[in-house]
């Protein structure tokens, strides 16, 4: 596989990787405004979101080229 190819991940499963972080966080939120809600699923959504946090940073770095100084 070439490295300047962005492949399966590559910049439009950036964009989804975004938008589904950004949706989570919404739920998240309103989860966390329902004094009812089940707090199981608070953490199971936070966790979802920082797999996705660091998948999107991983895709970012893989799409930076590395620069011999």
């Amino acid at each position: 596989m070439n490295d300047d190819d962005p492949g399966p991940l590559g910049l439009g499963a950036l964009d989804r990787l975004k938008a589904e972080h950004r949706r989570l966080d919404e739920e998240i939120a309103a989860l966390a405004a329902d004094p009812c809600s089940d707090q199981l699923e608070l953490v199971r959504l936070k966790r979802r979101k920082l797999r996705l946090k660091d998948q999107i940073q991983m895709i970012t770095n893989n799409n930076i080229p590395d620069i011999i100084a």
